[in-house]
């Protein structure tokens, strides 16, 4: 077991806007490591008090996953000796509503593009079999009830 920490950090008196009067959500998160990013709500869910150049909470979940599904492939294809030379991802999460009515990334659909070096370059039928082992054993996606789906482009 591992624990992790991120330092979240906002105040009301630095976050007014002069010019409308709106208290700005922009805030800080700080992680482990010391690396300090400004976030804020995203711009599409809460215009007024957003920031379009901070990371939103939704972008930052929808990272997570991709990141946490790259990182668990390019460990499942080195197992099966094959080396990766490339991984791109765009990934493209929904808000909506869940089974419960309430407001939640319901679909995130993950769309990496692989470049594999070399001569042993895997199938379609294997890089889908490494997505599957890949997305069984992403922790991040394990710990959340957001429907993933992953479409590869090969």
């Amino acid at each position: 077991m591992t624990t992790h920490s991120v330092l979240v950090q906002w105040a009301h008196s630095s976050q007014v806007d002069a010019a409308s009067k709106k208290v700005s959500f922009v805030h800080q998160w700080t992680f482990d490591g010391g690396i300090t990013v400004d976030a804020s709500p995203s711009p599409l869910v809460m215009p007024l008090v957003a920031r379009e150049d901070a990371i939103d909470p939704e972008e930052a979940f929808i990272a997570a996953l991709a990141s946490c599904h790259m990182m668990t492939f390019l460990t499942v294809a080195e197992k099966q000796r094959f080396v990766v030379e490339s991984y791109q991802d765009v990934a493209i999460g929904t808000l909506g509503k869940n089974a419960q009515g309430l407001t939640a990334v319901t679909d995130v659909v993950l769309k990496p593009k692989i470049c594999f070096f070399g001569d042993n370059t895997p199938s379609s039928a294997m890089i889908n079999k490494m997505h599957k082992l890949a997305h069984k054993h992403c922790f991040i996606a394990n710990s959340v009830n957001t429907q993933i789906s992953i479409e590869p482009n090969d």
